[in-house]
């Protein structure tokens, strides 16, 4: 990690400056807020005595509530990170990053998110590492991908500029997203990756990008979205104060959603990015497999003894 974002710092100080050059440095999103409206918020812009409601219960686990009493206690034994609370845009608190449509929710497709659960049980039935979701794998999660949605810690996104790309370095996974500019941005694609294939340009001072290319089948990101190879994501970035990117976004996909959906957002100056180790992917993961392999060979067991009852 330490080698990649000495790699990627050289790259910046070895290139010009642009006019544009104003993204470039550590960003966060932590925040209470998140892409999805949550039951206790009605509406897009909460009054302060909502806010206060809400923020209240959750400031001594920086942003998560107590677990439930049956639970492992994950909330209290890690370190969470939600920033200062629900965020603020242009003045107003905001209760989700959704914006349209207006109930905060992603408008899935009849039937697209039962199914979607359908699959997640069905990969975590199977011996076979490959047949596992992405996110389970330790291979996809919300950070430097588009969209970038915010999740419990590790909020940390760091952009790079050069002549050529801007590069977004998230900490959570430590994923690099690497944005075509120019010349670049004309090749054809790479399609097959899990971070899609990126393009931008610049529009006065907003980086417009724009990211397809997924590999077939479904892509999660855990706290994030949802993907397919059909989808498209359009991000805007715009450095709209000394300590503040407004970051836009629409997110595409006929194969999961209903219509097309939005979502708004600011990133604020956040801290040096640490290493991020995702133990399911170097661990749990090889425990679940053991798991399903026994409960498939206690069933192949249970065969024979039904056959002879019957």
């Amino acid at each position: 990690m330490k080698r990649v974002l000495g790699i990627l710092a050289g790259l910046a100080l070895a290139c010009p400056a642009t006019a544009a050059d104003e993204l470039s440095g550590v960003w966060t999103n932590a925040w209470y807020t998140q892409l999805v409206r949550p039951r206790e918020l009605k509406d897009l812009i909460v009054s302060p005595a909502d806010a206060e409601a809400y923020e209240a219960p959750r400031r001594a686990l920086s942003g998560r509530l107590p677990s439930p009493p049956d639970d492992i206690g994950q909330n209290e034994s890690e370190f969470m990170d939600q920033g200062p609370g629900l965020a603020r845009i242009r003045g107003e608190i905001r209760s989700s990053w959704i914006v349209d449509p207006v109930d905060g929710k992603i408008p899935w497709k009849p039937g697209a998110l039962e199914a979607r659960s359908a699959a997640r049980k069905a990969s975590q039935a199977t011996s076979d590492v490959h047949g596992w979701a992405t996110d389970d794998r330790c291979l996809t999660i919300a950070g430097a991908a588009a969209p970038m949605i915010n999740s419990p810690e590790n909020n940390n996104v760091a952009i790079v500029q050069t002549a050529d790309a801007v590069v977004f370095v998230g900490e959570k996974n430590h994923e690099y997203r690497i944005v075509r500019l120019g010349k670049s941005a004309q090749l054809p694609p790479e399609p097959g990756s899990r971070l899609g294939s990126s393009t931008g340009r610049w529009e006065g001072k907003t980086l417009v990008i724009t990211t397809t290319g997924w590999p077939m089948g479904v892509t999660d990101t855990f706290f994030g979205v949802t993907l397919t190879e059909r989808a498209k994501v359009t991000e805007r970035l715009t450095r709209t104060g000394p300590a503040e990117i407004t970051y836009l976004f629409e997110v595409e996909d006929p194969n999961l959603y209903a219509r097309p959906w939005r979502g708004e957002m600011v990133f604020r100056p956040g801290g040096p990015l640490y290493e991020f180790a995702c133990h399911e992917g170097n661990y749990a993961l090889t425990h679940m497999l053991d798991a399903v392999r026994i409960e498939q060979e206690a069933a192949a067991a249970a065969r024979p003894a039904a056959a002879l009852r019957e």
